[in-house]
């Protein structure tokens, strides 16, 4: 039968004839021990196929070296965009990022957390949920001395660091954009209001059209879950009231994608019809036919961003962090479905 026992600092010492609190320096870089007796500690180790107990490591330093990260959907490429982000800097630093997403579903959101911090991890990073009306299992993170980190949906409930990009601006460009083209019949897809990020985007929509001096409709404003599906219910529903419309900005590609869809169903073109605009510049519009004129967020930056923020309040050690609000700024992709005039 297999041995499986495994191998202890103890077997290393007993190997090279040194006491274990040697083999235990060397293994953690101490600048007591010698080059060439740290060279033949990890040489030994090799041979002997020793892992290091993190459990016992973690008891002793404090730390486990892993961040929570939560998420409402893993299967969005902007959000695995931003995990792979703070997964970069953080597996550069030896630590490791554990991942669950709550599906828009407050329990899952708040049961995650509970998750993380029984798993004693360092610190959370998280963007909340569209049905979040509270943030109590926030703040147990912050009140157990913890890092958090909130990225693109965030509330100022919470004296935390944050990291965002500047919504208002992204909306306001794609809604010039499209009044600029020839369009004052511009439809809005959008969501409960009371999430930041999509109130700034219909902000920005409100705002291009009063600085264009074109009335607001708030008839051609729709609410839904940005979904596909909403995006074409949204669209049969303007065709079946014979809605008179010139364009759609939906705060989402995939209402987008979904108004695309029906607008084809119907005969019309795009954009000689009906020009569109989505938000988050997923990958997929690049493919549509006509490709989807759509905002950047830069998820990766804004990965990247959370981490360092994140490692500069666990690196603080006792001193006191003050929040940080980090807003990134957004890029207008320009393609062929809000074109009807050449640039």
């Amino acid at each position: 039968m297999e041995n499986l026992k495994k191998t202890t600092i103890h077997d290393i010492a007993e190997k090279l004839n040194v006491t274990a609190s040697t083999v235990s320096r060397a293994l953690n870089g101490n600048p007591r021990i010698s080059e060439n007796t740290r060279k033949a500690v990890l040489k030994t180790a090799r041979e002997l196929n020793y892992e290091p107990n993190q459990i016992a490591s973690a008891l002793r330093s404090g730390r486990t070296q892993l961040i929570g990260m939560l998420v409402p959907n893993i299967n969005r490429a902007f959000f695995s965009s931003i995990i792979r982000g703070v997964e970069e800097v953080a597996n550069s630093l030896n630590y490791r990022v554990i991942v669950s997403q709550s599906n828009e579903v407050f329990d899952n959101e708040e049961n995650a957390v509970k998750a993380f911090l029984n798993a004693r991890v360092d610190g959370i990073i998280a963007s909340i949920g569209k049905n979040t009306q509270h943030f109590d299992h926030y703040q147990q993170v912050l009140e157990r001395g913890l890092p958090l980190v909130l990225f693109d949906r965030t509330t100022p409930s919470l004296q935390t660091s944050q990291v965002v990009i500047d919504d208002y601006q992204g909306a306001y460009l794609a809604t010039s954009h499209l009044i600029e083209q020839g369009c004052s019949k511009i439809v809005h897809f959008t969501t409960e209001r009371k999430i930041a990020i999509y109130k700034e985007r219909y902000r920005g929509y409100t705002n291009a059209l009063e600085d264009h001096g074109i009335q607001m409709d708030e008839t051609l404003v729709f609410s839904g879950n940005l979904q596909l599906e909403d995006g074409r219910s949204h669209t049969k529903s303007l065709m079946e009231n014979n809605k008179d419309f010139d364009a759609i900005f939906s705060a989402s590609d995939y209402a987008a994608m979904g108004a695309m869809q029906v607008l084809k169903e119907n005969g019309l073109k795009i954009p000689e019809d009906v020009a569109l605009i989505g938000f988050l510049n997923e990958p997929f519009t690049s493919f549509t036919d006509p490709p989807l004129t759509s905002v950047n967020q830069f998820p990766i930056e804004m990965g990247h961003t959370a981490a360092h923020l994140f490692f500069n309040a666990l690196n603080s050690g006792k001193k006191k962090v003050v929040p940080k609000k980090t807003v990134l700024q957004p890029e207008l992709i320009v393609r062929g479905s809000s074109l009807k005039r050449k640039l």
